[in-house]
């Protein structure tokens, strides 16, 4: 999250036409803070993320074929600019897009199986 003039803004990221999070898998040896943190530099490139409401977590109901649980914690940066870097394995960026949107919109972007993250969001905010 980022905060401007009038609101807090969550960072959203396109691939194809779904819209997300920055996320993605727990490697060996890492825990999954350690994971959300260096998925969140391999995606979007932010490295100066505060964890200002702690560590807590929400996870996702399981999704998809495969029956995936997705872990989302809540950090700001200052950052404004995204850059979406190169994926080694792609040779392209993992996303076509990213854009800063405040709640309400999130809420519009986003599949209703990350509704419950935006509302936790809001929780935690006071919003």
């Amino acid at each position: 999250m980022r905060r401007d003039a009038t609101a807090w803004r969550l960072l959203l990221l396109r691939s194809f036409q779904n819209w997300d999070f920055p996320k993605g898998g727990v490697e060996a040896g890492e825990t999954p803070l350690q994971a959300a943190i260096r998925e969140t530099l391999e995606e979007a490139d932010l490295s100066d993320l505060r964890f200002d409401w702690g560590e807590d977590y929400i996870e996702t109901e399981p999704y998809g074929s495969r029956k995936k649980v997705a872990r989302y914690y809540l950090a700001s940066t200052e950052r404004l600019h995204i850059i979406l870097p190169v994926s080694p394995e792609l040779g392209r960026p993992e996303h076509e897009e990213w854009r800063w949107v405040d709640l309400d919109k999130a809420m519009r972007m986003l599949p209703p199986r990350l509704h419950p993250v935006v509302e936790w969001v809001k929780q935690r905010l006071g919003a």
